[in-house]
């Protein structure tokens, strides 16, 4: 199958003149390797220009110049359903009794106990043949038809190898094992089906959680509009306990946002005009008056969707291996089957049936169901659970490389911390006291937009102190900032202000360090004729961050290191709290970058978590780049292999957690399937297995490997929060000086 590659993808490009793009949702894909030969097979046809069938999400996508009605019937040639997908969602839940492959698997069913039961009562032969050949017609008939087209098209896929041991065992009189055969492999099609359905439907479950019709004023008028026809501007009004259907800014109301469907965040998020709401979300108290950002189709839940379907089709190095290692496997058995059949009869005198039917077994045994399907499954699953927990993992091979992750390495500001400083202190000196010193900075400050000053205004707001007015506000470009207040000339900034100053920094040295060695910002307060105090500020750390290192730690990270542009003192008193195993401070975005090219080269691969945009040079040189609270950010979205929707660092464990699991399971499922497959070659050769057992072993490994990849849909997270404490912080990764 062709790779979706994203963005840049072919899938994306505007249809050129005389061109459509359609997209089909397929029903009963339930091979990989099946999926490849149905992608082969439209692409022959005339006029289809690019088709590319997406096995983990059930999709097809055609660029083509012939009706799309001649793409949908050559898929149902195949033996698969297919429509439109926006059909596909408006479509009602079909019943069970209209699925024609269940019906006939039953009946197929019912047929084959009426034939056995024949064979015990010693009924006529031609009663007992009677009913194992309705057997074989009515759980044949799919397999058959779809081994027909596979001719036609000179492919050779199971199909055709089943259909072949099936005749191959009538033709030799064996009818019990013949039907046997095809009503196991009928049943083991459906049931392979319904799994990979059911993983493909919990991702399309999300789309439905935005609601078709929403509540719009236009012209003065309140009308239900479906979300379709919903433009860009319009105000759509959300009462309390309805779900946003658009994503939209507030401009009228105040409430609580449950946006757990998008983010897994589990509170819900408080909403006020001018904040960014998202369709899929549920408002839960105040009414609210929304101005629509994007439309319908683009909005980050249509997004989110599109982006999982698409990194389930991307094939991860274990699967490319298992499709090279199939593209061989497949044939040798095939030919192995035609020596078995020829060479002990012709060449060596044996009897012909035995070895015609141990050459059938082999047939069977070369449908590589169980091995190309070992990997996809895991994937689809893995991606889809953490979707919906607030995770977007970009494709199976991001997923196989988090699992193998050694080292990860977290930005500082915004990540370990809350990225928005606070006053931790106000110290007083010279016989003045705390108040004033506050109101004093805060009166130098409140001019300014620097963060560091907005800390100040806040605290001072929050105390309820005193700010007198200030006039000719002056920022001193990296040193702090000044303004005349009461006449008088007073400042705000660091030592070496007051220094140029000429003002005796020594007697506050002492106090500086220390706030310093606590990983706080000091700034000095003051006239140009005496130091009045000092405030000190700081970026707290998240208080989930503790947490998080223990988690990591648990999920099998060796090592977890920070990358800061912040001071060496800020930077040692973070990594210690944190129990981390080393930092590096007062980096540029270039540095980070070199730290990281560093880091691989001394443990093996790295991981680097950031906020998407200032760190890019080094998320993008990382094996793994991690993004947090993509929700909302097109450039979190579009450039990080890992994105964490909510703002929530919790997300990172139970995602390298799922990483690792994820691997583990995809060995499991290929080291099985391949067993499976080389007991029952030996078996053959020994006369120990037969037919029907052979089809068994297939269709129950198939069987198997899927639900064992399904275990991860299961994967909650909270487990791997209990973790095991750090050492404390170990060295400075690299010297600062």
């Amino acid at each position: 199958m062709t790779e979706c590659n994203g963005q840049h993808c072919s899938c994306n490009r505007l249809p050129s003149e005389g061109e459509q793009l359609h997209i089909l949702r397929l029903e009963g894909l339930d091979c990989a390797d099946c999926a490849a030969r149905l992608e082969k097979k439209l692409a022959k046809i005339a006029g289809v220009e690019r088709v590319e069938v997406n096995f983990g999400a059930s999709r097809l996508v055609a660029r083509h110049t012939v009706g799309v009605d001649e793409i949908i019937r050559a898929v149902e040639e195949a033996g698969y359903g297919a429509e439109l997908a926006e059909a596909g969602q408006a479509r009602e839940e079909k019943l069970l009794w209209h699925d024609r492959k269940l019906m006939l698997t039953v009946l197929s069913g019912l047929f084959l106990l009426a034939g056995f039961s024949a064979a015990l009562l010693n009924a006529p032969d031609r009663v007992v043949v009677g009913f194992f050949l309705a057997t074989m017609l009515s759980g044949g008939f799919f397999v058959a038809r779809s081994a027909l087209y596979s001719v036609k098209s000179l492919s050779l896929d199971m199909n055709v190898l089943m259909s072949v041991a099936a005749i191959g065992a009538a033709a030799i009189g064996e009818w019990a094992e013949g039907a046997t055969v095809v009503f196991l492999f009928a049943l083991g099609n459906m049931l392979q089906a319904y799994s990979m359905d059911k993983t493909r439907r919990s991702i399309r479950a999300l789309m439905e959680l935005a609601p078709r019709e929403a509540l719009v004023r236009r012209g003065g008028r309140e009308i239900k509009l479906p979300v379709e026809v919903i433009v860009v501007g319009d105000i759509v009004i959300v009462k309390p306990g309805e779900k946003i259907a658009v994503d939209g800014k507030v401009v009228e109301g105040v409430s609580m946002v449950n946006q757990a469907p998008i983010t897994g965040e589990s509170m819900p998020v408080a909403k006020k005009p001018g904040d960014e709401v998202f369709a899929g979300t549920i408002n839960e108290e105040g009414a609210l008056e929304i101005a629509v950002t994007r439309q319908a189709r683009d909005t980050t839940l249509a997004r989110i969707v599109n982006m999982v379907e698409e990194a389930q089709a991307q094939r991860a190095p274990s699967q490319q291996f298992v499709d090279v290692f199939a593209k061989y496997y497949t044939p040798a058995v095939i030919a192995m089957a035609v020596a078995v059949t020829v060479i002990p009869t012709l060449a060596l005198g044996l009897p012909f049936k035995p070895w015609l039917e141990r050459a059938l077994i082999l047939l069977v045994i070369a449908c590589p169901c169980a091995l190309v399907i070992s990997t996809p499954v895991s994937i689809v699953s893995a991606i889809g659970s953490a979707a919906r927990r607030g995770v977007l993992i970009k494709g199976g091979a991001y997923l196989e490389e988090a699992g193998a992750l050694k080292v990860v390495a977290l930005d500082k500001t915004g990540t370990l911390t809350e990225g928005r400083p606070e006053v931790t202190d106000v110290i007083a000196v010279g016989g003045h006291v705390e108040m004033d010193v506050l109101g004093i900075a805060a009166a130098v400050e409140k001019r300014s937009q620097h963060p560091l000053a907005l800390a100040i205004i806040r605290y001072a707001g929050r105390t309820g102190v005193t700010v007198p007015d200030s006039v000719e506000f002056q920022s001193i470009t990296g040193k702090g900032a000044g303004a005349i207040i009461n006449g008088r000339p007073y400042y705000i900034g660091n030592p070496g202000l007051f220094a140029g100053l000429g003002l005796d920094i020594a007697t506050v040295r002492n106090i500086v360090t220390g706030l310093q060695n606590e990983g706080k910002t000091a700034m000095l307060v003051g006239s140009g004729d005496e130091i009045m105090g000092i405030i000190a500020v700081a970026d707290r750390v998240r208080e989930n961050g503790g947490v998080t290192v223990q988690g990591l730690r648990a999920a099998g990270i060796q090592r977890i290191v920070m990358l800061t542009g912040d001071n060496t003192g800020t930077a040692r008193a973070i990594a210690a709290e944190l129990g981390l195993d080393g930092f590096k401070a007062e980096l540029l975005p270039e540095d980070k970058q070199r730290a990281i090219k560093e880091l691989q080269g001394r443990y093996g691969k790295v991981a680097m978590v950031g906020d998407g945009i200032n760190d890019a040079p080094a998320l993008a040189t990382a094996n793994i780049g991690i993004a947090m609270g993509g929700v909302g950010t097109d450039t979190a979205l579009e450039t990080a292999d890992i994105t964490l929707m909510a703002d929530d660092l919790t997300k990172l464990p139970y995602a390298m957690d799922l990483s690792r699991r994820a691997l583990k399971i995809i060995k499991q499922n290929i080291t099985f399937a391949l067993l499976v497959k080389a007991l029952f070659i030996a078996g053959t050769f020994w006369g120990v297995t037969n037919l029907w057992m052979a089809v068994f072993a297939d269709t129950g490994a198939a069987l198997l490997v899927i639900a064992n990849g399904l275990r991860l849909m299961r994967v909650d997270g909270k487990a791997q929060l209990k973790g095991k404490k750090g050492s404390g912080v170990g060295e400075i990764l690299y010297d600062n000086a």
